[in-house]
């Protein structure tokens, strides 16, 4: 497995252990990325997990996950903060590109049941705007958006991320592959 892969069940046990403690210190969460769609019925991920944070929550979390053992980094992008359960990667998000993280974006969350843990999970409009305007020329994986938007294509506003995204070559390249694939209908 490449070195950048980790095994879908140790993603959940260290999500599992990470929405614990950050629930027992009340620093609210969303649940975001790959793992948000999986949550609906999308493809497994074996990357790491998405957890979306209001900006003024992120350092406490920081703080609480390297209190608990975890190894935490703060990367010079300066939109988040990383911590390592051992080899399994969790991105603290409080900065998305295209997708700031606002209490709007908690209100459209709804708590769902995680591998048996009930968290908030950022909507799919949400997940599928963060994905499509964080796309640069050097950083372009329609791949995995492809695959995550095909099992989950009929509980997203398609109409409503290409609003969001209007603007983005990058977004407007995905709606013209998704058509073209037959996962999205014509705007």
């Amino acid at each position: 497995m490449p070195e950048h892969e980790t095994p879908f069940d140790e993603l959940l046990e260290t999500l599992k252990n990470v929405a614990g403690l950050l629930r027992e210190s009340e620093v609210p969460f969303l649940l975001g990325g790959g793992l948000a769609v999986w949550a609906r019925g999308g493809p497994e991920t074996v990357h790491d997990i998405d957890l979306m944070l209001l900006p003024g929550d992120a350092e406490r979390a920081r703080e609480v996950l390297a209190k608990a053992g975890l190894r935490t980094e703060e990367p010079p992008e300066g939109w988040l903060y990383k911590a390592y359960d051992g080899e399994v990667m969790i991105d603290l998000i409080f900065g998305p590109s295209g997708q700031p993280i606002e209490d709007a974006v908690f209100g459209r969350a709804e708590e769902l049941n995680v591998n048996a843990v009930p968290m908030r999970v950022m909507a799919l409009e949400d997940v599928f705007v963060t994905k499509l305007t964080a796309m640069r020329e050097h950083e372009l994986d329609y791949e995995s958006v492809v695959q995550m938007a095909r099992p989950v294509r009929e509980q997203v506003n398609w109409d409503e991320v290409r609003r969001r995204t209007d603007g983005s070559p990058y977004a407007a390249a995905f709606f013209t592959l998704g058509e073209e694939l037959g996962i999205l209908e014509a705007a």
